[in-house]
Order: C-alpha cells, then structure tokens, then sequence
C-alpha cells in the first residue's frame, strides 16, 4: 500500500510537465501537418507544370494526400487535448 501512495505522489507531481508536453505535442503536430500539406501543394504544382494534360488526377491526388495529412494531425492534437484536460 505505501509503494502505491509513493507512485500516486510521483504522478501528481509530473502533472504540470505532462500538460507542457501535451501543448508542444499539439503545437509539434500542427506544424508538421503545415510542411507536409505545403510539401504535397510544391510537388502538386511541379507536376502540373511538366504535365499540364493531368492536372485532374494530380489535383485528386493532392487533394486525398491532404485529407489524410489533415486526419493524422487532428488526431495528434486531439491527443494532446485530451491529456491536457483530462
């Protein structure tokens, strides 16, 4: 019983880091979901130029890359939202 006092103690300390950790988590997740859709968006516009005839399927293409870009992210931040207030 007092090992598990011990440990509820250690925890209850680590509560301000964990929420500092969920906020940079959070932040982290937010900017590589910004690089990676800008990445898709470069890529997308270079293939347009050297073919320009498919420009349709290149769009679609982006367009699905970005979704699941943007999934992955919310995802991580809600993570993070519900470390920091659960």
């Amino acid at each position: 019983m007092h090992l598990l006092t011990v440990l509820m103690e250690a925890v209850a300390s680590l509560v301000p880091y964990a929420k500092m950790g969920a906020g940079l988590g959070a932040g982290i997740a937010a900017v590589g979901a910004g690089i990676g859709i800008g990445q898709i968006g470069r890529g997308a516009v270079e293939a347009i130029a050297r073919q320009p005839e498919a420009v349709g399927d290149i769009r679609s293409n982006m367009i699905v890359s970005a979704a699941l870009i943007e999934g992955v992210a919310f995802g991580a931040i809600v993570v993070c939202l519900l470390i920091l207030f659960v």
